[in-house]
């Protein structure tokens, strides 16, 4: 299996890729929008902001070969932390006020910033803390309630359906800490930065690949 991990020149993918290698897997750096069908999985790093994202993966071409091999390919899909937000129908961060930006729209729902929801802890959310699973999902399969895993956000995925929502983490409210629609799927914690934990949780996504 090759996993492709997206390199779209918005922030360093290294973490990600050396997580996947540490699992022994074929990893496969792709800087091109030409290049994702050549991928068995794809993942979705981010780093930015939502709309600065999406207008780099508009222009390059990517939003349209990410929807092909997802919708269309069936492949699976892993978004990581804004990667994750992107997933999403539509996100605020980097909009005109009072407005949002259009995101990829594989899994319904909006990003939203942590203050509006009700939030009154400091932002972004930095560090480390312990997730609810809300239902069963490939992508938690070994893992428990009360896992920590590394967060560093402002704004958190609010989906359409709670049937989406796979699990949650407390900080001042409750965050929607990851999301899973078939073979879609995303968190909003770091993986590659949450230690065993978050190894374990790469290994079930490839595993289900």
């Amino acid at each position: 299996m090759i996993v492709g991990v997206l390199d779209y020149g918005v922030g360093n993918i290294a973490s990600v890729v050396r997580a996947f290698e540490l699992l022994n897997c074929a990893v496969k750096r792709i800087d091109r929008a030409a290049d994702v069908h050549g991928s068995d999985a794809l993942v979705l790093p981010g780093v930015g902001s939502f709309t600065e994202c999406m207008q780099i993966l508009d222009f390059g071409g990517w939003s349209d070969s990410i929807r092909e091999e997802a919708l269309i390919g069936q492949k699976p899909v892993l978004g990581i932390c804004l990667g994750m937000q992107l997933l999403s129908d539509s996100g605020e961060e980097g909009a005109a006020a009072d407005s949002s930006s259009l995101g990829l729209g594989l899994i319904p729902g909006s990003v939203q910033r942590l203050s509006r929801l009700g939030c009154k802890e400091r932002l972004p959310h930095v560090g480390w803390n312990s997730i609810s699973i809300k239902r069963d999902s490939y992508l938690f399969r070994g893992l428990s309630d009360g896992t920590d895993f590394y967060f560093v956000h402002s704004y958190a995925f609010v989906p359409r359906s709670l049937d989406y929502q796979v699990a949650s983490t407390p900080y001042g409210i409750e965050v929607c800490a990851a999301v899973n629609n078939r073979n879609i799927c995303g968190t909003q914690f770091h993986p590659e930065k949450s230690s065993k934990a978050g190894l374990t949780l790469l290994k079930n996504f490839l595993e289900q690949s």
